[in-house]
């Protein structure tokens, strides 16, 4: 496998590189969506900051796209992927922390996804080429506030895209199967949900080739495929991100990425 991240320097500076063993990264001359050529200088993993691995003009998400999850929504299964859309301002890295918005701190869930990262550019590419425009794969949250997403607004995206909404990391891996891993959450070290890709309704290389149709991927866009039931609304009782919680994502062959959750200030 192929391990790239991006990274703040000690010197302040932004960086990206790939690892040559789990301690040491070599950084790179230019950015990870161009040439990728090796610097010849590394650094030390624990020297650096790990960043969101990709800065995405966009970020697509896919709405019930996991059977179970439509079923504890209460929505019928869908005849084709649902889009929406989170705001870029959404995203942030490995350790950063989520923050509950001040106008709407309560009812802000989770979302355990794979995240799918576009290396070129993809318009209108079948499903037999699509993964040939997948750069890699890293670890999603789909955080979600859900009074805003199901009853103040006609629509997702308020809901979905407050500042701090869309966890990316903790790196990019370039060659695990996207249509046969593990996706799953843990709060506070307890595991909320847990599923296979295997299980989509849409997969990986559907939907790069769906959102294609008529849409421009540009390198860096995210992908967001889905997420497997045990999201907090549907609980029983329900369960929602409070200030000091710890929400991990889970991505088999990829690794963790962990936020806590703190109140705006």
């Amino acid at each position: 496998m192929t391990r790239l991240a991006r990274f703040r320097m000690p010197d302040g500076s932004e960086r990206c590189g790939r690892f040559v063993n789990a301690d040491t990264l070599a950084l790179f001359d230019g950015d990870l969506l161009g040439a990728r050529e090796v610097s010849g200088q590394h650094v030390a993993l624990s020297e650096v900051q790990l960043l969101a691995p990709v800065a995405p003009p966009n970020v697509l998400a896919i709405g019930l796209n996991y059977s179970p999850h439509a079923e504890e929504s209460k929505e019928a299964l869908p005849e084709r992927p649902i889009l929406f859309i989170k705001a870029n301002t959404s995203v942030c890295g490995p350790d950063d922390e989520i923050v509950l918005p001040a106008i709407a701190p309560n009812e802000v869930d989770y979302e355990c996804e794979l995240a799918v990262v576009i290396g070129k550019e993809a318009y209108c590419v079948s499903e037999d080429e699509a993964l040939d425009y997948v750069l890699g794969y890293t670890c999603g949250n789909d955080v979600s506030q859900r009074a805003c997403q199901l009853q103040l607004d006609r629509q997702w995206a308020r809901g979905k895209s407050f500042d701090t909404f869309c966890p990316l990391g903790p790196w990019i891996e370039t060659d695990i199967d996207p249509e046969n891993t593990r996706v799953r959450s843990r709060l506070n070290g307890e595991t909320m949900q847990e599923g296979y890709t295997a299980d989509l309704i849409f997969s990986v290389r559907t939907l790069v080739s769906f959102l294609s149709q008529g849409i421009t991927l540009l390198p860096g866009t995210v992908i967001m495929s889905g997420t497997p039931a045990g999201v907090g609304f549907a609980r029983d009782p329900q369960v929602f991100l409070r200030p000091g919680d710890v929400i991990e994502v889970e991505v088999d062959g990829i690794g963790v990425l962990q936020n806590t959750v703190v109140g705006a200030e």
